[in-house]
């Protein structure tokens, strides 16, 4: 082993909170390291969010294919190998992380490959922190134990950054293992098309796959063991892709627990207690989709005084700096919500906070969008939250019916709901079902961010026709004013609103 080697950002994990944070630091001219105990670009890039979305897309366009007919287009002949889409996908992945790779190495960042543990400090710093040491275990892979290629090193760090990310949750009584339980990592693998797929958790993970699958004619069950699909998100959103799924063919049972498997053959046989009693569902494989969880075991966090809540995630301020100054943590071990962008601008925020004592985490709107079919996309305050918050909402809304793109593309259904507040007319949230709502939702976005109002999105001119046009026209909808549907709604008038809505 090499002497230790010394930097002032170390970033432990190199997913898209990780290799986010280990390039701005670089760019900011900080001597900087990243050690990834896996695959660069981590869960999403490699197993999530990017391999998902290149066979779902495949699977939206396998459907547009069948549903042509009524255009006047008829195919016939249409095959799907599943073998080749999935060879397909897997060079998208390897063209985006090699991307990191490259982009690493042009910033300078110094790469590990292997398990990093926290080890303890090593002397004191002139600001009054600490060195804290870390050793890489280069011969172990952290996902999947096996060996690696890298060499073992010591490292010393001035300030490091956490980013581990998680892992899939599994139930004890369906341990995974590759033929018929799988996890989502191993179902975007698949190369030979099943006939029916039972799906434990109706979560967005779930779903999404259940979906794609859906899409080449296999056969879906959803087991969900809640009284719905999709927890958490908005009611009137979740009812219509709950009753999309159904019409197209999807059993879906709520209250519904999975209680074990069996193989049977060439499949398995999934036991499930459901509000009714017992039942058996054979299917190919059941993937297991019940959730993730933070991956802080094994990083040596009590060495330096770190402990975790009593579900592994770590306490952080609004700096992103754990109670052990100089060590940060950002992603899916500190809690909210598992997304790749919020790990991205913790990461950035991160980095901020080692070069200014003054940054601090402040985000308003934070969007996310679960590509189910029809999408759907999230942002801010939903009706419930707001009031709870101490706002007075007031919601518009606006059809995707209403929308002349919508319906040239074959896909009008789903709506635009906007949560303004009702006395200061400031845009609080959005909930979308529909056509390219995960692409919509940024506008709002941006709005809430910048604290604009119903009035100001209602303003901006939007090129027609274009599918933008119906946040525009949700917007009017807030103050009683759509102009392209007909809504037995009193006009409002917020008392901040602008002459022309007066």
């Amino acid at each position: 082993m090499s002497a230790p080697q010394r930097f002032q950002v170390v970033v432990v994990g190199g997913g898209p909170g990780g290799y986010v944070a280990a390039i701005r630091a670089a760019q900011y001219g900080l001597k900087t390291a990243l050690v990834e105990g896996h695959k660069l670009g981590g869960e999403c890039l490699n197993y999530g969010c990017i391999p998902s979305k290149a066979l779902i897309t495949a699977g939206h366009l396998v459907h547009k294919i069948q549903s042509a007919e009524k255009m006047g287009i008829t195919v016939q002949g249409l095959n799907v190998d599943l073998a080749k889409l999935v060879d397909w996908k897997g060079g998208i992945v390897r063209q985006l992380t090699g991307g990191v790779g490259q982009l690493l190495k042009a910033n300078g960042v110094t790469v590990f490959k292997g398990t990093a543990t926290l080890e303890g400090f090593g002397g004191g710093l002139p600001n009054g922190g600490q060195i804290k040491t870390l050793k890489v275990n280069g011969k172990l892979d952290s996902y999947d134990n096996v060996a690696m290629t890298g060499e073992d090193a010591v490292i010393e760090a001035e300030n490091v950054i956490l980013a581990t990310g998680s892992s899939s949750v599994q139930i004890p009584s369906f341990p995974f293992n590759g033929k018929t339980v799988l996890g989502s990592r191993e179902a975007l693998e698949v190369k030979k098309t099943p006939k029916h797929v039972a799906v434990i958790g109706g979560g967005f993970i779930g779903l999404e796959i259940g979906s794609f699958f859906l899409k080449l004619g296999v056969k879906v069950t959803v087991i969900e063991a809640t009284g719905t699909l999709l927890p958490g998100t908005d009611r009137d959103c979740v009812d219509l892709v709950a009753k999309k799924l159904q019409k197209k063919g999807v059993e879906i049972l709520l209250n519904t627990a999975a209680k074990g498997v069996k193989d049977k053959g060439e499949g398995c046989v999934v036991t499930v207690e459901t509000p009714q009693g017992p039942r058996d569902i054979e299917a190919d494989f059941a993937l297991v989709t019940v959730g993730r969880r933070p991956r802080t075991k094994g990083v040596g966090l009590e060495r330096i005084g770190l402990k975790t809540d009593e579900r592994g995630f770590l306490a952080v301020n609004s700096r992103l700096e754990t109670s052990v100054p100089g060590v940060y943590a950002i992603g899916d071990i500190v809690g909210g919500p598992m997304l790749a962008h919020k790990a991205s601008k913790e990461g950035l925020t991160a980095v901020e906070a080692i070069v200014d004592p003054k940054a601090r985490m402040d985000v308003r709107a934070l969007p996310w969008a679960i590509f189910v079919d029809p999408e759907i996309a999230v942002v801010g305050h939903s009706e419930e939250s707001a009031k709870a918050a101490g706002w007075d909402p007031v919601v518009g809304k606006c059809p995707f019916l209403a929308n002349g793109r919508a319906l040239t593309t074959g896909e009008a259904e789903g709506f635009i709901k906007l949560i303004a507040d009702r006395k200061t007319d400031r845009i609080l949230g959005a909930h979308m079902v529909g056509p390219d709502v995960s692409n919509l939702v940024q506008e709002v976005a941006t709005i809430i961010e910048m604290g604009g109002t119903a009035k100001d999105l209602a303003s901006i001119v939007h090129a027609h026709p274009t599918l933008p046009e119906t946040v525009m026209e949700a917007a009017e909808s807030v103050h009683g004013l759509a102009v392209h549907f007909f809504e037995k709604k009193t006009r409002h008038v917020p008392a901040t609103a602008p002459a022309h809505h007066a």
